[in-house]
Parts: C-alpha cells; sequence; structure tokens
C-alpha cells in the first residue's frame, strides 16, 4: 500500500465530511450521499479505549502531547508503563493490562513499544486494531536487530549506548541507555533543545537482552494496522519502518519526522489514531 501523507487537503477533508453530516441533519442532501461514511460514523459513537505504549529509552511522559488531544476528542486513554526488560515478558505484563479492560481497544505503540502491542495484541478479541509510530512490527521470531537490517537499513543506535550494570542478571545482561551526547541526534532532532535534553536526562533503560530476543505470534496478521513512517527517523532506519509497514499490509503514512514524532507532530499522531479508532 502506498504511504499517503497528512495534508491541508486531509484536514479540510475531514471538515467538510462535518459539514456533510450537519447538512443530512437538516434534510439538505439526501443520505446516499454520506451512506459511505456512515459505519465509520457508527463506530465513532462507539469509541475504543486508547492504550498507548511508549518505547526504550523513554517513559510514559513520550505521550504527553498526544493524551489530552484524544481525550478532548471523548476517548479513555491509558498510557501503559512498559518494563523494558523483555519483549514476551513486556507483552505478557500488557496482556495482563488489557484483561482488565472492557469494550473494544486500539493499541498504539512507539519504537520498541510496537514490538511490545505485536505480541500483547494476540489472541485478545477486544484488540481491535494496531497503530506503529516509527515502531517495530516483528514477525515471529525475527529480533529487534534483524529487524533494524531489513529493506537494507542500519542503525547507528547501538554504536551509542551506555552500559550499566543490571541487578540480579550478572554479566549475562545490562541496562542500556542512550549516550545524552547522541540523543537529540538519534533520537529528537525536530523538538526544541531544551526538551530533548531533558528526554535525555530522565530515559528509563533496556535491558541489552531485548534487542536480540525472538518476538511472538504477530497480531498484524490478524488485525488491521496503521504505521506511521518517520521519514528522518535515526533510531530506525526509514527504509525497515517501510518494509515493515507493507509486511503488516498497514494503512501507511510518512511524514518529515525524528523518531519522536508524537512529540514533534502530535496532532498527526492523533489524526492515525483516530482513523485507527474508525472516527475519521
Amino acid at each position: 500500500m502506498n504511504a499517503q501523507r497528512f495534508t491541508s487537503q486531509n484536514v479540510r477533508r475531514l471538515g467538510l465530511l462535518c459539514a456533510a453530516w450537519t447538512l443530512l441533519a437538516a434534510g439538505a442532501i439526501p443520505s446516499r450521499a454520506v451512506a459511505s461514511e456512515d459505519v465509520g460514523e457508527a463506530r465513532c459513537r462507539r469509541k475504543p479505549t486508547i492504550v498507548l505504549v511508549h518505547g526504550a529509552f523513554a517513559d510514559t511522559s513520550s505521550w504527553a502531547a498526544v493524551t489530552p488531544r484524544l481525550q478532548r476528542q471523548g476517548y479513555t486513554v491509558y498510557a501503559f508503563a512498559n518494563p523494558l526488560r523483555s519483549i514476551l515478558g513486556d507483552a505478557e505484563y500488557l496482556r495482563y493490562f488489557l484483561g482488565t479492560l472492557t469494550g473494544p481497544i486500539v493499541l498504539v505503540g512507539h519504537s520498541y513499544g510496537g514490538a511490545t502491542i505485536t505480541t500483547a495484541a494476540t489472541g485478545n478479541p477486544n484488540v481491535k486494531s494496531l497503530v506503529y509510530i516509527a515502531a517495530y512490527a516483528l514477525d515471529d521470531g525475527e529480533t529487534i536487530t534483524e529487524a533494524n537490517a531489513l529493506g537494507g537499513g542500519h542503525s547507528e543506535l547501538s554504536e551509542h549506548l551506555i552500559l550499566r550494570p543490571l541487578p540480579g542478571s550478572g554479566t549475562s545482561d545490562a541496562d542500556a541507555y542512550v549516550d545524552p551526547a547522541f540523543f537529540q541526534e538519534l533520537f529528537a532532532a525536530d523538538i526544541p533543545d531544551t526538551d530533548a535534553a531533558v528526554a535525555a536526562a530522565s530515559q528509563r533503560p533496556a535491558a541489552v537482552s531485548v534487542f536480540d530476543e525472538p518476538s511472538g505470534p504477530p497480531a498484524w496478521k490478524t488485525l488491521p494496522s496503521w504505521y506511521l513512517v518517520a521519514h528522518d527517523d535515526n533510531a530506525i532506519p526509514p527504509v525497515a519502518e517501510r518494509f515493515m509497514a507493507r509486511r503488516a499490509h498497514a494503512h501507511t503514512f510518512e511524514i518529515r519526522s525524528s523518531h519522536v514524532a508524537m512529540l514533534s507532530h502530535p496532532d498527526v499522531v492523533t489524526q492515525l489514531i483516530v482513523k485507527a479508532a474508525g472516527c475519521r
């Protein structure tokens, strides 16, 4: 599926659609003119719960700009605290959390959070769609290291990690942080310097072992998916993002953004999530 771009034309289309429904209610236009939007409108009245899952070297504050935008549109939103310890373990933790929710769910993952939602959603009938924001949509048995090379990609991230002891792991594992000197360049080139410095200072570490841990059966094989490719991503190669989006048959959009599109382009990310929720 060809990537699409959010433009002023898209925004105008959303406005025109709202106007069409107003005219329809007044009897000014025949119902068949908007019949194609009827199903989506019905789904809008049954808004799903949105669960946002952050990636490695980050925390729930990654979603601080997107969460209020979704809440203002009437969505119940949870920013899930991803442990960043193990792909399968983190997915299991998320799976248990999702089990406490009722009704339809839209799962949104950024970066490593994509790997988490990919496995956690498998077999859960309440999850209706997946949204990947510059994220790993891994295949069964695939690792993050392998995914970075998809389409001929190469990530420099592993070359700029600082490792610190991980209690209880001995010498078999470690906590990984992005070197603050390279954080903005790799992660957040298009947000203000002060914000990038705060994010670098407050990053949560990921266990080194997660990068070479095979993923489980992917939910994108059975669920509709949406994917936002970050054209200027220096953490996950954009060519790898496009490869994963195509493989998942995702509704794909691409913007000029760094790795943290939800911080630098929160309106676009919010629009994409709303699309995945069925409320266009």
